[in-house]
């Protein structure tokens, strides 16, 4: 059931604070908007039905997971615009979003997997 988990637990003095998969989701969508080479979010029309059901933001193209020690993984399906180093865009997509969600939430244990799904001419 710990796959299944959707908060992130923090204790403070007088009490917790839960934050839910999709702040973190929509933290790392916000991160993303001012990245030079970045054209937006894909959704992967590859994804096993299976592995959708309870992962609401597969479907925008970005998917949070909370694991048993509140530490998070993304998945980014990204859309990069054409004459962008991939590499560059990539590693600025992964620094933008651990610097967003650990400044806004206080979490540090965050890994950001970048999925380049497409190129497009703008």
């Amino acid at each position: 059931m710990a796959d299944n988990k959707q908060y992130v637990t923090q204790a403070q003095d007088n009490g917790r604070v839960m934050i839910s998969e999709d702040v973190i989701s929509s933290i790392a969508t916000q991160a993303l908007v001012d990245i030079e080479g970045y054209a937006g979010l894909s959704s992967n029309p590859a994804i096993d039905l299976a592995d959708m059901i309870g992962k609401k933001s597969w479907g925008k193209g970005l998917k949070v997971s909370i694991g048993e020690k509140d530490d998070v993984t993304i998945e980014c399906n990204v859309i990069m615009r054409y004459g962008h180093s991939v590499v560059a865009v990539a590693t600025a997509i992964q620094e933008a979003i651990v610097n967003a969600i650990s400044s806004m939430t206080g979490i540090q244990a965050i890994v950001v997997n970048v999925n380049v799904c497409g190129i497009v001419r703008q």
